[in-house]
């Protein structure tokens, strides 16, 4: 009778598994904000083929699915993969392998960081780096180049601020760019000093300081990196990307043959990251996207779309930054009377190729930092939108507004692509730079995000650190890491915790036209997903930049785990 009994549960155990549904992994004992539209909250996830099966009730999971690997998360949180909306993910890659120059005090400091690498990199043709800041130096002026050219007379060096948007270069430099004392260059400024009694030209000298298009002028001289190179520098970008939770990063302005330099590692497996690029403006760009729908994609409009990579957006940069006093104002500077900074590009340019976007049914994404940079662009989009529409065009950072410009986001249906930790990092200045009136409609994200009822968050790394947990913190808390200011800066303009996370999920997904397919864990959408130790809902904000990723999986592959 028992072996009887036995062979009947036996039967009973093969009959049922064999009507259990196959799936390759079944994730369970976990809190899974899944994002959806309810953002409803479920306790396991079937994965198959790369793809979510279902989400709900561990039980009832466990009875339907036979999974090929099962994941207890031990009661952990998971989330949508993080999609950072706005970064450098190639510019990212290569700076970590120059001089880091982030947080240094003094321009002293400055010096010694570059004597050290090139002491550790003596065959290194040019000296690089990024991260200088002169608002955290003595006496926040930008400084001067003398040290460097002493250090080094037959090497040439360049120094972009952390915003990208001005450099200091040494005299050898300018030396090879054919840079001399008094040049101009439209969209920039070549800083020089006075003329002195011992300069017979009367041309005065360079200081080192390019800001915004004079840049170029230095930085088209330096060589481009090999192949094996810039894949060295693309695969530790996307590990450091993956331990912190980024399943997708938006990259914000590349050259086609980058593009399709990354397609190719996608391709043979090498980079699992999700790019979202988009085209820089420049004519060759144009160029290879218009010609291709012309020759090859008649349907397509020469877009390109797979699992992991996405180009349908062109970039644009209407003004510089703030911190560099290039950002375009309607008025004056506070800190600096009778500047006002300016536009990169005059006016008919960027109404030409907003024509030439629009005609081709393709996005755009403009860099606007100041109040007149983005009443200008603003302007433009509503001569080709006019009107509500879905054709998503995005103004990157959207950083100063007029009061009297917020409601053209929503007669546009403009999308405002913010990045949170700006805030944090220039409210100990940006007061002196706008004013105390200008300053209260800078970094209104919230304001913003009532014109669409929907907002994308990034980064803008590596301008600013890759983590989306400072994102997090900075639009919810917005505070420094040490509590600063008490009260929060600004906090009218804070966001909830739900509109964070949507920002750095699905809305982000719906700023790429992806949301379909990402930024929330629900069925048929790919299983990009990420465990952290905490509950970013509900942890007290003192503990939000201490938040650790334990698991990050993309397509239902884990791609990194905490050691």
């Amino acid at each position: 009778m028992k072996k009887l009994l036995l062979s009947i549960a036996i039967v009973f155990l093969l009959l049922s598994c064999s009507t259990k549904i196959k799936v390759d992994l079944l994730v369970y004992n976990a809190t899974i904000y899944t994002v959806d539209s309810l953002f409803s909250i479920s306790e396991a996830m079937a994965v198959n083929d790369g793809k979510i099966v279902e989400t709900g009730r561990a039980s009832d999971l466990q009875g339907k699915y036979d999974a090929k690997e099962k994941l207890d998360a031990q009661g952990k949180f998971i989330y949508p993969g993080f999609i950072d909306a706005h970064a450098h993910f190639v510019g990212y890659g290569q700076s970590l392998f120059t001089v880091d120059l982030y947080d240094s005090k003094s321009m002293d400091e400055v010096v010694q960081r570059v004597k050290g690498f090139d002491s550790a990199h003596p065959n290194e043709t040019w000296i690089l780096g990024r991260g200088w800041d002169q608002n955290k130096f003595p006496g926040k002026t930008f400084p001067t180049n003398e040290e460097l050219n002493k250090l080094f007379p037959g090497k040439p060096v360049l120094l972009e601020r952390v915003d990208g948007h001005a450099s200091i270069a040494n005299d050898k430099a300018f030396e090879l760019a054919g840079v001399k004392a008094g040049d101009k260059i439209p969209g920039g400024e070549i800083e020089t000093k006075n003329a002195r009694p011992d300069d017979p030209v009367g041309r005065g000298r360079l200081t080192g300081i390019l800001i915004d298009n004079a840049v170029d002028l230095v930085s088209s001289k330096i060589p481009s990196p090999t192949p094996a190179k810039l894949k060295e520098a693309l695969m530790e970008a996307q590990k450091n990307c993956f331990a912190v939770g980024l399943t997708t990063i938006d990259d914000c302005g590349l050259s086609h043959e980058a593009i399709s330099f990354i397609d190719s590692l996608q391709k043979t497996g090498d980079l699992k990251m999700r790019i979202y690029a988009m085209l820089s403006d420049a004519k060759a760009n144009y160029d290879f996207a218009f010609q291709k729908a012309r020759l090859n994609d008649p349907v397509g409009q020469g877009k390109i779309t797979t699992d992991r990579l996405h180009v349908c957006a062109f970039k644009v940069y209407a003004d510089g930054a703030l911190g560099s006093r290039g950002a375009c104002l309607l008025q004056p500077y506070s800190d600096k009377p009778g500047w006002s900074g300016f536009l990169l590009s005059s006016q008919q340019h960027f109404d030409s190729v907003a024509k030439v976007i629009y005609d081709h049914g393709w996005q755009m994404c403009t860099h606007a930092i100041g109040d007149s940079g983005n009443r200008t662009m603003l302007t433009i989009y509503g001569k080709y939108l006019k009107g509500k529409n879905d054709l998503r065009w995005r103004i990157e950072h959207a950083q100063v507004i007029n009061e009297n410009d917020f409601k053209l986001f929503g007669d546009y249906n403009v999308v405002p692509s913010v990045q949170p930790t700006h805030a944090t990092s220039d409210m100990y200045w940006a007061g002196e730079r706008l004013g105390p009136e200008r300053v209260k409609s800078a970094y209104a994200y919230k304001q913003l995000l009532e014109q669409n009822g929907w907002i994308p968050l990034g980064t803008d790394f590596p301008v600013e650190d890759i983590s989306p947990f400072k994102t997090f913190y900075a639009a919810v808390v917005r505070k420094d890491s040490k509590g600063w200011p008490s009260n929060g800066f600004q906090m009218e303009n804070a966001l909830t915790r739900e509109e964070t996370l949507r920002g750095m999920t699905i809305w982000a997904a719906k700023a790429n036209f992806e949301e379909t397919e990402k930024g929330s864990l629900e069925k048929g959408k790919f299983a990009d997903f990420v465990i952290l130790d905490s509950d970013l809902v509900k942890e007290v904000p003192e503990k939000l930049l201490q938040v650790k990723v334990l698991k990050t999986f993309v397509g239902g592959e884990k791609v990194y785990e905490m050691k």
